[in-house]
């Protein structure tokens, strides 16, 4: 597998990498194994110290780390520096709840006194993508850190160099070597990792191809797997909502990263009343987005992460037109170096168009109109995917009761779909299944072990 650095702007390669061995994965392995030999695993403080220590180093380089991500994958650079932020928030969440999260749970029984004590399951195999190329390992990273696991981290082909950083930023936090170890390997060399008995867990965040080959190679190898594997994500606007901030909002959901977020709002279901209304903004929002260099903060759309993105967007929309789709706005490559597709609006779409049932990784949105409550949720469910979504309304007991009938695993009410440390984030559908961040995402990787004293 190729592991290389091509600026989507510029279209220059400015980094590239050697796989690692089957030498360096075994090594790697050993020193991973060597960890849970070690004073880390019985001294969360150690732990603590270096989660507190990492939210220093990533704070100061900020800038640095901001401008690779941007340059590895073209983020703009206003939501690199966000990212950054993420990153830091997730490691002093995980260091201020460790002990709290690690402390045994007393259990009532008439058997005497018990409890549930929690340790390191084990060496954790993740396989992570290029989307959010720091916050993706950190929402990994730090519980595991917390709990005491180690991890062997697969990064996505594009985004080496933060990968490479990643390492870095942890190893000067004064981590013991093999806490976290970045490899350079292919899908195949992954499969073979999970096999190892000392591998205990699998995290993935990924496509639905490759959660299903990991799924299955985890279940065969009996070891825990977590999988996020994105989303159709709905944005529903009814009739009377606040139709100006639904539009600011919407636009902002769908086009942030260049909409190439698992969680970005993707299928707009509008109530009939507001529907022309919220389509008209919609347009006008697009429109005024201003495509250039991601490092430039007058940008407001950056370019797709790379070629082969670019590549399957154009051949998703035009497949989607070809099958009745009606371009609103937008529906074509812009004539640039970079990776640049302009921002897009389809509707009438069928269920017999596969668009209706397809994630699109980048700037389109696609329109669907609703009669009622019962016929949004009917679209809504219609899907093969259940990862966040987005309500918008006035009447928020109306919206709560709706919120409860949309099968996601996410919803917002009157925002974007969002995230953060102390909130757990996971699908459900062919959205995958577990969760990460929060005491849910901490949980899915430690060893729970129930201890009786039984009384005389």
């Amino acid at each position: 597998m190729t592991y290389q650095s091509i600026n989507p702007f510029t279209n220059q390669k400015t980094k590239e990498y050697k796989s690692h061995t089957e030498q360096d994965i075994q090594q790697s392995l050993n020193q991973a194994a060597q960890i849970l030999k070690l004073d880390w695993t019985q001294n969360v403080e150690l732990r603590i110290d270096v989660l507190n220590q990492l939210a220093k180093n990533l704070e100061s380089q900020k800038a640095e780390l901001a401008k690779l991500i941007t340059q590895d994958m073209g983020k703009l650079i206003e939501q690199s520096e966000g990212e950054i932020d993420s990153c830091i928030a997730i490691a002093e969440y995980y260091a201020k709840n460790a002990k709290e999260f690690l402390a045994p749970i007393p259990y009532k029984t008439d058997h005497g006194e018990a409890w549930v004590e929690h340790h390191p399951l084990g060496i954790i195999m993740a396989v992570e993508p290029w989307n959010f190329p720091f916050y993706q390992l950190m929402r990994v990273f730090a519980p595991n850190c917390a709990i005491g696991n180690p991890v062997l981290a697969k990064h996505a082909g594009i985004v080496p160099q933060c990968a490479e950083a990643f390492e870095k930023l942890i190893l000067e936090a004064d981590a013991p070597k093999g806490v976290w170890t970045n490899l350079f390997i292919s899908s195949d060399q992954v499969a073979d990792i999970i096999t190892d008995k000392r591998v205990r867990g699998v995290a993935l965040t990924g496509s639905e191809g490759a959660g299903s080959a990991v799924a299955e190679q985890a279940g065969k190898y009996l070891k825990k797997s977590t999988l996020e594997l994105g989303g159709n994500d709905v944005f529903i606007v009814l009739d009377d909502a606040d139709i100006e901030r639904a539009i600011q909002l919407g636009c902002q959901a769908r086009v942030n990263n260049s909409g190439q977020v698992c969680t970005a709002a993707k299928r707009f279901i509008l109530h009939e009343k507001i529907a022309d209304q919220f389509k008209i903004g919609l347009v006008a929002a697009f429109k005024q987005l201003k495509i250039g260099d991601p490092l430039d903060r007058q940008t407001t759309l950056g370019p797709l992460s790379s070629e082969n993105a670019l590549k399957n967007l154009v051949k998703q929309v035009d497949k989607a037109v070809q099958q009745g789709a009606t371009l609103v706005v937008g529906g074509k490559a812009v004539e640039h170096e970079g990776y640049f597709y302009e921002p897009t609006i389809l509707e009438n779409i069928t269920r017999d168009n596969e668009a209706w049932y397809e994630e699109f990784f980048g700037p389109v949105a696609q329109i669907y109109i609703a009669k009622d409550d019962d016929d949004i949720v009917e679209i809504a469910n219609d899907s093969n995917y259940g990862l966040g979504g987005v309500i918008h309304a006035t009447d928020i007991e109306r919206a709560k009761k709706l919120a409860s009938r949309v099968e996601t695993g996410m919803i917002w009410i009157n925002w974007i779909t969002d995230t953060a440390p102390e909130l757990p984030f996971g699908g459900v559908k062919n959205s995958g299944y577990g969760h990460e961040l929060s005491i849910d995402g901490f949980k899915e990787f430690v060893q729970k072990k129930l201890v009786v004293v039984k009384k005389s």
